[in-house]
């Protein structure tokens, strides 16, 4: 018996009989698949219920009163940060008008978060943005001007609770006033 020789080359296919060799062999790969049922439905995951709870458990996002502070609150809940406050600073302090406190899961979240922000402040326009603790990312504070973003990881926020200094209600305010 002779062997099959296959030949080094082979004249180049026209353009149809290239469609018709792409067409026959997209035809014997649906023939010799075979379609899978799945186990379980979407309802067997998520019922009314489920999705309600789902809903109920998270927080409603701040709104804000400029069109930046809309803009950042909500990257920074496209992007999964938790925990979102906004502080008015109006009125109580000269240096901003308002203060946003976020939290990333981990060191790369919050990196990411300050970096998605960054890109954010520089399609506004505002250029150059003041940043720091970039390296580390365990609390990254970003200041736009008229909004100053403090973005942590939740054991470093917990530590600081900086919140607690700028809330109306803070206790140290009613110390030693009358």
């Amino acid at each position: 018996m002779g062997t099959l020789v296959k030949p080094l080359w082979s004249p180049p296919l026209s353009p149809q009989s290239a469609q018709d060799a792409h067409d026959v062999t997209a035809q014997s790969a649906e023939r010799d698949t075979d379609v899978l049922d799945p186990l379980h439905s979407a309802e067997d995951y998520f019922d009314d219920e489920s999705e309600q709870n789902i809903d109920a458990d998270r927080e409603p996002l701040p709104v804000g009163q400029t069109e930046l502070e809309n803009a950042i609150l909500s990257k920074l809940d496209f992007d999964k940060a938790s925990d979102i406050v906004l502080i008015d600073l109006r009125g109580k302090s000269p240096m901003s008008d308002a203060m946003i406190v976020a939290s990333g899961r981990s060191h790369r979240h919050v990196g990411a978060l300050a970096d998605h922000l960054l890109r954010l402040f520089k399609d506004m326009g505002l250029g150059k943005v003041k940043v720091e603790g970039l390296p580390h990312c365990d609390w990254v504070l970003l200041d736009a001007g008229d909004v100053i973003v403090h973005l942590f990881r939740p054991e470093v926020r917990t530590f600081y609770n900086i919140e607690k200094i700028w809330a109306v209600d803070s206790a140290h305010r009613g110390v030693g006033r009358s």
